[in-house]
């Protein structure tokens, strides 16, 4: 008898990894009932974070590198709360992912010999980054793995938009998908309703691997991409997982400050690029010995700072001391070369940034916290596991090092996708305690309940008076819209790059007003679809009902992220209070939710 399939939710590295490593494990099964057991990829390869990332990825494949060395500044950026253990198979295991991929022919930069290219970032003390298509490594990393995917018949790739998992005992899983019409699932549990644009089913699943990605639209600046919506972070809330670190968002320091706060690489800065105030003044220096190169959180809250000297308006990253670094190549020429997607950005703005210094900003850019998980990728529900940005392994801590996260996703994704074929029925996870220190263990961890009812958000919410489109003539396209970007600006108001006390408690009641409105629609509208069977002109579409649950996931995680802010009475990594300016080493440790 032929099991359910393996359902990965997300197609970025994360979930590419994880998807591969079990159609591989299933492969070599000798079990007659996983011959044709089928991997099911849901998600798109261009709208996840992978495909979008600029920077590079991490790894010790150099003669003059060590893992070792490797694991030290990942540590050192993660300010005391990186799990060791968890960091030292990251840097030890990427070296031979990353070595796979070349050896794989992923298109990683090389210089005119066939070398590869090595950059440097910050808090990195080795040249260890590689790129791939200069400033484009995500799109072409992404691109080569997807096409293994294409050449792997296990794996069937899926789109649609996962609302439900529901626990079936023995590690198996409801998923109820969203899917817009004539994209049916075959693997689904014979039920089928058909939505405006679109079809609800369910499908029973094996296991269910969660790579959703971030959370970046919970903020205003983001270089995240639209579905960054923290998807998996409230899929596994809801079904009762385990979350922790929720509190550590990294805003990267220099997203361009017009436009749509177009990502300016840290490998920018890594080429020589200096920061200065609007004065002309460079100030990195005189805050860290590092300069512009001091880890993220250090020089976000700089930028930050020094924008509120002058009123709110942007820093600016000056590229022309990059000129002294390449004497023999017009600066240009170098730019246009080493940065090629940032610089045709930039100049398509009508900026000449060879010559002129470009206004930037800091932008909500990695979640470090999200799902708890072991080092296989298992959650505290047996059956669920979590790979890359939507999982917390412990790796990050409460500050990633600069191109570690395309790393994190594929060393785990591909523990993940072992895990999931490899443990047995109902096997449970094996956490590492959330205390780092050497002995310690999980008999200390401390796991609380976000509390405030905030379950019954799950529960879809009473039906609006009117109808879903009728809410006071205002549609639920607008109303969703303007709900998401209150969200945005409480987040960023009151949850952004520096936070105290009063403003944590002021944005809690704001967030749940929010959490309550998207329960609402997505209840009334969720009646509106399993109470017909074709699309009724009333039926919300597919967009705006996406758009609702996006909404939701994004209310929900910003409240546990601002409770979670406001139980960590400190400064820390990227979680800076100024109420609390310094670092406490009785809270050297993280702390799980559950709702």
């Amino acid at each position: 008898m032929q099991r359910d399939p393996i359902v990965v939710i997300g197609a970025g590295i994360a979930g590419i990894s994880a998807a591969l490593a079990a159609a591989a494990e299933l492969d070599a099964s000798q079990d007659p009932a996983r011959r044709t057991q089928p991997v099911l990829l849901i998600g798109s390869v261009d709208g996840s974070n992978t495909y979008h990332a600029q920077g590079g990825i991490a790894a010790a494949v150099f003669p003059d590198d060590d893992p070792a060395l490797h694991t030290r500044d990942t540590l050192i950026a993660g300010a005391g709360l990186c799990d060791p253990g968890a960091v030292s198979i990251l840097t030890s295991e990427g070296r031979d992912r990353v070595n796979e991929l070349i050896e794989a022919g992923v298109h990683f930069d090389r210089d005119a010999d066939g070398n590869l290219v090595r950059g440097l970032e910050g808090a990195h003390s080795r040249k260890r980054i590689l790129h791939a298509g200069g400033d484009a490594t995500g799109r072409v990393v992404e691109t080569d793995i997807a096409a293994m995917v294409e050449r792997t018949p296990r794996i069937e790739r899926r789109d649609g938009y996962v609302t439900r998992l529901e626990p079936l005992g023995g590690g198996r899983w409801r998923v109820t998908l969203l899917k817009r019409e004539g994209h049916r699932a075959e693997h689904d549990g014979g039920e089928g309703n058909r939505a405006d644009g679109g079809i609800v089913e369910t499908l029973d699943a094996d296991r269910v691997i969660l790579a959703t990605g971030g959370a970046g639209n919970m903020y205003p600046y983001t270089t995240n991409p639209r579905g960054a919506n923290a998807n998996g972070v409230a899929l596994a809330l809801a079904a009762g997982a385990q979350v922790a670190d929720l509190e550590f968002y990294q805003f990267h320091p220099t997203a361009l400050a017009m436009g749509e706060n177009f990502l300016i690489s840290e490998a920018v800065r890594g080429e020589g690029a200096y920061l200065l105030n609007e004065a002309g003044e460079r100030y990195m220096p005189s805050i860290d010995e590092r300069a512009e190169l001091a880890p993220r959180d250090i020089v976000a809250r700089e930028n930050f700072k020094q924008m509120m000297r002058q009123d709110g308006r942007p820093v600016f990253l000056d590229l022309r001391p990059v000129a002294d670094r390449h004497p023999g190549t017009p600066l240009a020429d170098f730019l246009a070369h080493r940065f090629p997607t940032i610089d045709a950005y930039v100049r398509g703005m009508g900026i000449d940034w060879s010559q002129t210094p470009i206004p930037v900003t800091p932008a909500a850019h990695y979640y470090m916290g999200g799902v708890r998980t072991d080092m296989e990728g298992r959650t505290s529900l047996p059956g669920l596991y979590a790979a890359g940005e939507c999982a917390r392994t412990g790796v990050q801590g409460a500050n990633r090092l600069a191109s570690n996260s395309l790393l994190e996703g594929l060393v785990f994704g591909h523990r993940a996708g072992i895990a999931a074929v490899r443990d047995a029925d109902g096997t449970p996870w094996q956490p590492r305690p959330l205390d780092p220190a050497e002995g310690a263990t999980t008999a200390s961890d401390e796991v609380r309940a976000i509390g405030g009812g905030l379950a019954a958000v799950f529960g879809g919410g009473a039906a609006v008076d009117g109808g879903v489109d009728g809410m006071n003539g205002v549609t639920l396209h607008d109303s969703v819209a303007d709900a998401t970007s209150r969200l945005e600006n409480i987040m960023w108001t009151y949850v952004g790059v520096l936070r105290t006390a009063n403003d944590l408690e002021a944005a809690l009641p704001q967030i749940r007003a929010i959490a309550d409105e998207a329960a609402q629609w997505i209840g009334a509208s969720s009646h509106r679809v399993s109470a017909n069977d074709t699309n009724g002109t009333d039926a919300p579409s597919y967009t705006d009902l996406t758009a609702a649950y996006d909404c939701r996931s994004l209310a929900v995680t910003a409240y546990a992220a601002t409770l979670a802010a406001l139980a960590r009475t400190e400064s820390r990594g990227a979680h800076a209070r100024t109420d609390f300016p310094a670092a406490d080493p009785s809270q050297d440790r993280s702390r799980a939710w559950t709702l």
